[in-house]
């Protein structure tokens, strides 16, 4: 039992930092998971660097997980660490602008020599020389003592030293009273087919612990009571990870098989790892040679009776752009993933950013229009999922899920969902021909519409009598022929856009939180943006400032109300990932002066930045 004070706060902010080969990410996913365990509401920011590896101790190589807790309902990974755990002067270097004054740094003192450190651009040992005097700095040997924790087990000092995240894990489990039950599990599973490496990270975890529990440099632990949750069984589950799950229960709503055709690219490749371990749930996973057979093979299941997603990100969709528009002449179900970063061309590809609406809204040539979802947390990644499967298979359209890699990599605890509540998404294909010649015989006219949905029969392929024409020509309406003639070309082009502006008649309406309800100012969002605008409201109303809050999970088409919602406010600020995509749309089609608010750095909004915006732009309307 612990014999030194524990000391209750109500939230933390911790972020590890590292080389890529440090195992931050690792020990960072383990924390989260010990902390969700404990109940305490969680949110947190993976970010790493593009290269494989790049060299040791150098800038471009550090790689961090940023994890925030609280005993109440958090929106964001947080703006500021409390802690700074940084396992080299590279990793110090690269974060410490982020720490506040006062915040608490414990460095890896074992990597702080001379070269490391003038590697980076110190002339000489920050922990020693003042220049960390503005912050709590505790210097502890990790890799030494971890080294000594393992040297009865048969190991080399290099094998020896990669367990040093275990250490750190172990002594931030103890710093901040986390269940370690998980973890131990966790490394006997992961080295099962190793049992000397297993028991070697669980003895460097339980040396760290142990070691915050006997030292002098750490007097004082922290508590952080669980949050208070709705009841239910609930998980730590990634953007990527829910997004997979959604797949799969869309697949089961609907009572289709499910096929992905993809090729691998970050941020998106997680959610092909995870689908190809599910073929017991009836999930065919095709790992294609480009993207544009990943795009094609599922448009090709889709036409053979299945639900075809493909999942990539914006090079990729700039590849599969022609493929798209083939969905769309087709009229069939088919799910783009579109798991944005940073552009164009190969820009950033572990950081985030949401510069990819306008190219899912118009990327194609023609008038090739698809509907546009946009999941708002982590979890969120599975209803959006869902709702993607029930647009494409209900109008026979191309459905855009707009992620990016902020809500991809980062995680928050999930409420299990009631299996039996799931919607019922079942399909009904055409079994018999549909169409009566003027000779009387009977046959099959694939193009001939559900007069509400607009959506045309969609027949498997091998079924009597239902034999039918695809490809990428014009249809002439009803009979599915080929057909240049002009005016058949006109007609069909206004089916296909009435058909998916006749979407915004099924999904909810554009709901606003505006708690005093005469705000003055509505802060609109899509996508990831909604943490960090929710977070800055609550700050700007804690100020005694009014505003108003609203967020677009549907982007094309907008709900119905959405006119009416921004006609209703003196000025829309709409903060973006981008350089005002959102705003133009908003712009053009409701004619309304939306104020853009943009960055395009790679990484979230901070709520404190979004804040002081949304307070100045109040004030510009009070006192205009």
């Amino acid at each position: 039992m612990s014999t030194k004070q524990i000391q209750q706060v109500d939230r933390v902010i911790i972020r590890l930092a590292g080389d890529s080969g440090d195992g931050m990410q690792l020990t960072g996913d383990r924390f989260t998971s010990e902390t969700a365990a404990f109940g305490n509401d969680v949110s947190t920011l993976p970010n790493f660097p593009a290269e494989i590896r790049a060299p040791t101790g150098t800038l471009p190589g550090v790689s961090s997980f940023q994890l925030h807790f609280a005993d109440h309902d958090i929106m964001t990974p947080g703006d500021a660490p409390n802690v700074l755990v940084a396992m080299n002067p590279a990793a110090l270097k690269a974060n410490v602008a982020d720490l506040p004054l006062g915040a608490d740094i414990i460095a890896n003192s074992d990597e702080f020599t001379a070269r490391a450190c003038q590697r980076v651009g110190y002339p000489a040992n920050p922990l020693d020389d003042g220049t960390l005097t503005d912050y709590k700095v505790t210097a502890v040997p990790l890799t030494s003592m971890t080294v000594e924790a393992l040297k009865d087990f048969d190991l080399s000092k290099k094998e020896a030293e990669r367990a040093k995240n275990m250490f750190a894990l172990g002594l931030l489990s103890w710093m901040y009273n986390r269940p370690t039950e998980s973890t131990l599990h966790f490394l006997e599973r992961k080295f099962a087919k190793s049992p000397e490496v297993a028991k070697a990270n669980i003895a460097a975890f339980n040396a760290g612990y142990n070691f915050g529990e006997t030292t002098e440099a750490f007097s004082v632990s922290y508590e952080v009571k669980p949050a208070p949750m709705k009841p239910g069984t609930y998980r730590n589950i990634s953007g990527n990870l829910a997004l997979a799950y959604g797949l799969i229960a869309a697949a089961k709503a609907t009572s289709l098989p499910l096929f992905l055709g993809s090729y691998p690219i970050t941020p998106a490749s997680d959610i092909l790892h995870e689908l190809s371990k599910h073929k017991a749930f009836g999930v065919r996973t095709f790992q294609a040679e480009d993207e544009i057979a990943g795009v094609t093979a599922a448009l090709g299941a889709s036409f053979g009776g299945a639900l075809g997603v493909t999942t990539t990100s914006g090079p990729g969709v700039a590849l599969k752009s022609e493929a798209i528009g083939l969905g769309v002449m087709l009229e069939l179900p088919l799910i783009i993933c579109d798991i944005q970063r940073g552009g164009p061309s190969t820009g950033l590809p572990t950081k985030t950013e949401q510069a990819d609406l306008l190219q899912a809204m118009f990327g194609r040539n023609g008038e090739a229009p698809v509907a546009i979802v946009a999941p708002q947390s982590p979890s969120d990644c599975f209803a959006a999922a869902i709702e993607a499967a029930r647009i494409a298979t209900k109008y026979r359209t191309p459905v855009f899920v707009l992620s990016d890699g902020y809500l991809a990599n980062g995680s928050e605890p999930w409420l299990l969902p009631d299996v039996d509540a799931l919607p019922d998404l079942r399909v009904e294909f055409a079994t018999s021909p549909n169409h009566e010649t003027a000779d009387g015989e009977s046959e099959f006219w694939p193009y001939l519409r559900d007069p509400e949905t607009l959506a045309r029969a969609w027949a498997v392929p091998g079924v009597a009598g239902l034999e039918h024409r695809v490809g990428g020509l014009e249809k002439a309406d009803g009979s599915g022929n080929i057909s240049y003639d002009p005016a058949n070309h006109d007609r069909m082009v206004r089916l296909r856009q009435a058909k998916i502006d006749g979407i915004a008649n099924d999904i909810p309406p554009l709901e606003v939180d505006d708690p005093s309800g005469d705000a003055d100012v509505l802060v609109l969002g899509w996508g990831s943006t909604y943490g960090p605008i929710g977070a800055a409201c609550r700050r700007v109303r804690a100020r005694g400032l009014r505003v108003a809050q609203a967020h677009l999970r549907h982007l094309n088409p907008f709900p119905a109300n959405t006119g009416d919602v921004v006609r209703g406010y003196s000025k829309v600020l709409i903060p973006e990932m981008n350089l005002g995509q959102l705003a133009m749309l908003v712009r053009a089609k409701y004619l309304v002066d939306a104020l853009a608010y943009d960055k395009v750095a790679g990484m979230p909004f901070k709520a404190t930045e979004l804040a002081d915006v949304i307070a100045a732009t109040i004030e510009g309307v009070n006192q205009a």
